[in-house]
């Protein structure tokens, strides 16, 4: 469980976090949605690190960031796992060199252990055989599993997801929503994905946060989103056509 409390960021005089307050769940699929510009990628970067906020508390399974010391620091990095958007992996390493990178960083294993735990991963993302491959080698879509395993090959705690459906076709965007929501509920990993696409919101939008202007307006979950009456949110919904067409569907059937 992450929570976060008051949480404000800036750059320079321009506010881009104004006080954002919200719990993302354990074993939940927890999603950050939002228009572009509106601090979702902000407040995951606060989230993992990479950003300091100028305000507010961020606090892991109620222990507050800004009051650990530096090996609870690092023993925190361990327990996560980063899926990028553009899935970031190295292209002068094979496969499997890219998912044993972490257990490189922060383990002390043996180099068969780390391979065992590696083909471990790949059968769990369905890609068994691919160790000697490189990523130019593989589809965008299978680089995306590729980026997974590297995520949980640690068994974090905590998962975080930037954009995850990124550059796919919409069939290999489901398989990537599940493939993160059956992981998530298999390990009891807190996931946390930023994301803008609806469709990943009715895949797996367990609990959703929704951003404007720095702001949080709305927070549901994937079933209060269509009872809702925050006119943010329903803007943002009915901007695809496809959710047009259900919203009027439903006007009709009722």
């Amino acid at each position: 469980m992450i929570a976060v409390d008051n949480l404000k960021m800036q750059f320079g005089s321009e506010e881009i976090l104004k006080g954002i307050s919200t719990v993302f769940e354990q074993g939940k699929t927890n999603l950050i949605i939002g228009q572009s510009g509106s601090g979702k990628s902000v407040l995951l970067k606060c989230l993992i690190g990479l950003l300091k906020p100028v305000g507010g508390i961020i606090s892991y399974h109620n222990k507050p960031t800004d009051q650990m010391n530096l090996q609870q620091q690092r023993i925190l990095r361990e327990e996560i796992g980063m899926l990028f958007q553009g899935g970031a992996l190295f292209d002068s390493m094979t496969i499997e060199e890219n998912i044993m990178f972490p257990l490189r960083m922060f383990s002390n294993q043996s180099k068969s252990k780390m391979i065992s735990r590696v083909n471990e991963v790949l059968n769990r993302v369905n890609l068994d055989g691919v160790n000697t491959k490189y990523p130019a080698e593989i589809s965008g879509g299978m680089q995306k599993r590729v980026s997974i395993a590297r995520a949980i090959v640690n068994n974090p705690k905590y998962l975080f997801c930037d954009e995850p459906n990124s550059g796919l076709d919409p069939k290999t965007a489901t398989v990537i929503d599940n493939l993160i929501q059956k992981i998530t509920h298999e390990n009891d990993i807190t996931a946390i994905v930023v994301t803008h696409d609806m469709n990943s919101v009715m895949e797996i939008g367990e609990r959703i946060n929704f951003l404007k202007n720095g702001i949080l307006v709305w927070k549901g979950t994937q079933e209060d989103i269509f009872k809702t009456n925050n006119q943010d949110v329903t803007d943002f919904v009915y901007s695809s056509n496809l959710f047009k067409k259900i919203r009027d569907v439903n006007k009709i059937s009722s």
